[in-house]
């Protein structure tokens, strides 16, 4: 039981946790820490900010070459702009029940916000991709670890 809680804390916390470890080293090897002032910001980057304060992205996940989904939840306190095209997001995943600045790239497609994470490596982890969208009070997107990768969607639900 404790490896498969084991694993389906590594897939289900893949699109945040993939970050959360790496965080510190983001923060120190790109020097992101201060945020934009969130009245300079555009109108829907600052809609989208307002939005995922005090949120839950509660969903599921799937693992390709198996049927069915599993539950998945991340607890959003904020999200800040930190540089162009870098967000910090300081969520709170999965069991663990602490929270960390996790810092992504998103990109704007019209007005649709997506969180993009090419082959970042983890130490003791390994290596993850994903992408995700968000769309009013959904999100949905796909998830690589290693060999292994899904899909992940679900409602954003304020707390």
């Amino acid at each position: 039981m404790a490896g498969a809680r084991r694993w389906l804390w590594t897939v289900a916390g893949c699109v945040l946790l993939v970050l959360t470890f790496g965080a510190g080293w983001i923060v120190a090897t790109s020097g992101i820490g201060s945020t934009m002032d969130p009245s300079t910001l555009p109108a829907l980057e600052r809609q989208f900010a307002e939005r995922m304060r005090n949120v839950s992205m509660i969903g599921e996940f799937t693992l390709d070459g198996r049927s069915g989904h599993r539950e998945d939840r991340y607890d959003i306190s904020s999200i800040d702009k930190v540089g162009e095209n870098r967000w910090r997001f300081n969520a709170r995943i999965g069991e663990h029940d602490i929270t960390v600045p996790v810092t992504v790239t998103m990109q704007w497609i019209g007005t649709t916000p997506m969180i993009i994470v090419d082959d970042l490596t983890i130490p003791g982890l390994g290596t993850f991709s994903s992408r995700v969208l968000f769309h009013n009070d959904r999100y949905a997107g796909t998830w690589q670890h290693g060999d292994r990768g899904g899909h992940l969607f679900g409602r954003i639900v304020r707390q």
